[in-house]
């Protein structure tokens, strides 16, 4: 019973057969397909506006792309402290940019709040030559802590955003499950509240190995298909990735998904609500829970079979996915209190 992370969990049927679908007969590459062709118009209905889409393979390909379109070498990344760029992608923002930096930024539950970015920006040089540059801000939606920005938010850090002249970056690894908690349309999170770029998720959400960058300000995407190619994510047989992508928009799978996902998060946490011995860390907002449980408790669950990470600051993080069971919901509920 495997809680670790929604990385852990196979692929949606849907989306399996839809590979298996696209597995037939010769069609152009490089993303002159029909699979790859539909998704321009699927993804602009889908976020009710024109949008251009490029498949690519992975998350930081998608995040480390996206920021080099929007930022120079001498440019500055401001993004929170425990954002996945910062934290977990290896230096691919810095490599793929040509040298930027990423500025952290500190706020509560993993968010940046509008005030505090901006006096850091007002302090940071624009115009020095000594200083790097402001550039880009990249927010991640879900945060890393399971927690969401709703539309007022992402507008207000849009507004120092625009006042400074950068641009705006969203991280979506998990927006699905940001949108279904949110219960708003894609639009209201992203292009209407000011965001230039959108790294979508979908391999956490039941694709196999896919992820798109929507870019709402077209002009950004004009030097973007040029660092695709160079950095190794133009596949030649693109439909396979497109095909996923299709299939996870198609009849709101991707909802349906991140739903269940959320759901079964939920139902931990309220089965949990009130225990003497655990402590939450952040709301549960999304499919991530993460707790202060004692050791003695800890140790009793995984010797159980369950699985989950240990997580600095908070003792256990536990990711739930579109295919978790309810029954695995119930029986890890149960652990605990056995053993608290």
């Amino acid at each position: 019973m495997n809680f670790c992370s929604d990385n852990a969990t196979g692929v949606s049927p849907e989306i399996m057969a839809a590979i298996g679908a696209a597995n037939c007969g010769a069609v152009m590459s490089y993303g002159d397909d029909e699979y790859t062709q539909r998704l321009q118009v699927k993804f602009s209905d889908l976020f009710e506006t024109s949008v251009t889409v490029f498949p690519v393979a992975t998350g930081s390909a998608a995040n480390a792309l996206s920021l080099a379109v929007m930022t120079p070498p001498y440019g500055a990344v401001y993004c929170h402290a425990d954002s996945h760029i910062n934290l977990d992608e290896c230096g691919a923002p810095e490599f793929f940019t040509g040298g930027a930096k990423l500025v952290t930024v500190t706020g509560d539950r993993s968010k940046i709040e509008a005030d505090t970015l901006a006096k850091i920006i007002e302090k940071a040089g624009a115009g020095v030559v000594h200083h790097v540059q402001p550039a880009a801000v990249s927010i991640t939606q879900a945060t890393e802590a399971g927690t969401v920005y709703n539309p007022a938010e992402i507008a207000r850090i849009s507004e120092v955003v625009r006042a400074h002249n950068l641009h705006l970056h969203v991280d979506g690894a998990r927006f699905a499950n940001a949108v279904v908690s949110l219960g708003c349309s894609p639009a209201d999170v992203t292009w209407r509240a000011g965001v230039d770029i959108l790294s979508f998720g979908a391999t956490k959400n039941g694709a196999m190995a896919a992820e798109a960058v929507v870019f709402f300000n077209q002009e950004l995407a004009e030097t973007f298909p040029f660092y695709r190619k160079r950095s190794g994510h133009l596949f030649s047989k693109m439909r396979f990735l497109s095909a996923q992508l299709e299939a996870y928009i198609t009849d709101d799978l991707w909802l349906k998904n991140a739903s269940h996902a959320n759901n079964m998060a939920a139902k931990i946490a309220e089965g949990w609500a009130g225990l003497e011995q655990v402590k939450f860390c952040h709301p549960v907002e999304a499919n991530e829970i993460f707790m202060q449980l004692p050791e003695s408790v800890i140790a009793s669950v995984l010797a159980e079979g369950f699985l989950f990470y240990r997580w600095d600051g908070c003792t256990v993080r536990l990711v739930t996915a579109f295919n978790t069971r309810e029954q695995d919901v119930i029986a890890l509920v149960e652990a605990v209190k056995r053993h608290q």
